[in-house]
Formats: structure tokens, C-alpha cells, sequence
């Protein structure tokens, strides 16, 4: 099959072309490595473009003729987000627009979509299911549920159809090296953690230790992203073979609090790194845990590493080849 994957220079984006390309589908990446990196395009080849050029995008859809897209590219930062609105929804949503349009243009129909378990904001009900409502708390997450809506509201209109997946917390890194977050500022509580073992920061700031959880820190449901990015080819199958619009959460069900995601980190690096806590981060949720019986029961998704020291083990190992 032919895929156009925008953002596959990225983290989450990269580990899933490596999963397409071991498939042998041919694959076009579309990055302007903002944030990604060429070397971790382990398959397919790359198209430097960015979003917001509407006829560069619109060209290389044209060109390739892709029977799918699969759309990464966005900004992450919660707590970026809300310092810097604007430029969030700017790449969130104009650009995705952007390329919905373009889609349209060419006659391309078939779209998986990155969302985020951000879009429930702060939930009622722990886990938390695709039916809960969208009440997000931070820019980034009500990005994404602007898009979403755009896609609800686009699929009535014509024959497009879509998956997109809510993830909940990402991390690790291919279990044989490869490839593994590289952002050039770490904002993940596991890569903080690593980094800090490393030396490369002074201490681990805990943000926040008076949520209404069992120990006070955020609870998240952390997903080992080789797993994430079967779920992806999962519901491209299940997209393609019957072209039924679904939203899907993609996270393993239990969740863990920053205070033991840094025992674990500890256990695994073998250093006793310095921790500080310190007041709430803006836009923070107490609690983030997914009900993925979806995803399971509609594309017969079946995880492999649910396990926290493997996750941390293989980012631990990732992280160590980092200069």
C-alpha cells in the first residue's frame, strides 16, 4: 500500500514507519525535521516540506498518489501550549487543514489521525472510554479536539473516512536501538528522569505533589511505543478493509504515579538521582488512564511489552548512545 506519512521524522512518527516499512508498504515521508531527524527514517524516503505551504503539500499528494495518510506532524508541549496558544493552534489545526484540503484536491480519502488522551481534559471516570466528554484543560489538547470535529464534520460531507487514536503517555524506544525520542528539550517525565541519571540535569522536578491520587503525583497510563505503533497498523487495516470512521484510545488500562515511574527509573539506571518537588505545571491533569477494550475488540490489537521496567529499559539503553 502506498502511505503518505506526515511528520514520520519524529518520534512517535519514525517508530511507526518502521512497523510500516517491515510490512513492505511503500511509504513517502512528508517532515520539515523541526523536530525530527533523517536518520531515524528507517524505511521509505523523504519529502522535506512543511504544512503551512499549501501548494508544496498539495504536490507531493499529486505526485505520490498515496491510498492512505497518516498525519503525526503537531505540537506536543501541554506546557508550551499554554504559553504559546497561537502557535498551537496555528500548527494543529490550520495545518492540518491544510493538508485535509489538499487530500481533497487530490482525491485522497482514507486518513489516520494522531490525537491525544489530552482532548478528555480533567475525566469523571478512571480509566476513561471514547465516550467520555471532551472538556480539555490546555491549548494542545483543545487543538486536538478542533481537528477531530473537523474530521467528524468532513466525513458527513463526503466519502472521507478516518481513524484517529487517543494516546495516552508515550515512551520507550525500539527495543534494538534504532531509534528513540530526541527532542532538543525534554518535556517527558521518563526521558527527564533518564537525562538526569545521565548527569545532564541536576535534579528531577516533580511537578506537583497534591493531586487527589494515591500519592499525590499525576497518575498516566504509559504505552511502550512499538506497541503504539501496531496499534496504528491495526487500525489502518481495519480502515482500509472496511472504511469505517472510528475513534479509538490506545494506552494499556493501569496507570502509575510520577513518584513510582521514578522509582522504576532508578531501579533500572542504577543511580539514585536527585529529585525536587515543586508546585503544579499548568495544564496538568491528576489522573490519565486509558479503556482501550476498543481498540482490542474492533482491530484485535494485542500489545507486547506492558511492562514499566522494560519500557524504561529500553529508553534507559537509547539514552545511553545519546551524545
Amino acid at each position: 500500500m502506498r502511505i503518505l506519512v506526515t511528520g514520520g521524522a519524529g518520534y512517535i512518527g519514525s517508530h511507526v514507519v518502521k512497523a510500516l516499512g517491515k510490512e513492505g508498504h511503500e511509504l513517502l515521508i512528508y517532515d520539515n525535521l523541526s523536530t525530527g531527524h533523517e536518520w531515524a527514517i528507517l524505511f521509505g524516503r523523504l519529502r522535506r516540506g512543511d504544512l503551512a505551504d499549501r501548494t508544496a503539500v498539495r504536490e507531493a499528494l499529486r505526485d505520490f498518489c498515496p491510498e492512505a495518510v497518516m498525519h503525526f506532524a503537531a505540537s506536543i508541549q501541554v506546557e508550551e501550549s499554554v504559553r504559546e496558544p497561537l502557535a498551537y493552534y496555528r500548527n494543529n489545526v490550520v495545518h492540518t487543514l491544510n493538508l485535509l484540503e489538499a487530500m481533497r484536491e487530490t482525491g485522497s480519502a482514507r486518513f489516520l489521525y494522531s490525537s491525544t488522551a489530552a482532548v478528555y481534559g480533567i475525566p469523571e471516570t478512571i480509566p476513561v472510554d471514547e465516550r467520555a466528554p471532551l472538556r480539555p484543560i490546555n491549548p494542545y489538547g483543545a487543538s486536538k479536539v478542533m481537528v477531530e470535529q473537523i474530521l467528524a464534520d468532513l466525513a458527513i460531507a463526503s466519502d472521507f473516512r478516518y481513524c484517529a487514536l487517543r494516546y495516552f503517555n508515550v515512551a520507550g524506544a525500539d527495543p534494538e536501538g534504532r531509534i528513540g525520542q530526541a527532542y532538543r528539550d525534554a518535556t517527558h517525565l521518563i526521558t527527564r528522569a533518564l537525562k538526569t541519571a545521565k548527569g545532564e540535569s541536576r535534579k528531577l522536578s516533580i511537578y506537583g505533589t497534591d493531586y487527589p491520587t494515591s500519592d499525590g503525583t499525576c497518575v498516566r497510563d504509559y504505552i511502550h511505543v512499538d506497541d503504539l505503533a501496531s496499534a496504528h497498523l491495526s487500525a489502518l487495516d481495519r480502515l482500509m478493509r472496511t472504511g469505517e470512521t472510528e475513534i479509538m484510545n490506545c494506552g494499556y488500562g493501569h496507570g502509575y504515579s510520577v513518584r513510582e515511574v521514578v522509582g522504576v527509573a532508578r531501579k533500572v539506571t542504577g543511580v539514585a538521582f536527585p529529585v525536587e518537588e515543586t508546585g503544579r505545571r499548568a495544564g496538568d491533569p491528576p489522573a490519565l488512564v486509558a479503556d482501550s477494550r476498543r481498540i482490542r475488540e474492533l482491530t484485535g490489537w494485542k500489545p507486547l511489552h506492558d511492562d514499566l521496567e522494560f519500557i524504561i529499559q529500553t529508553a534507559w539503553e537509547w539514552e545511553r548512545k545519546q551524545p
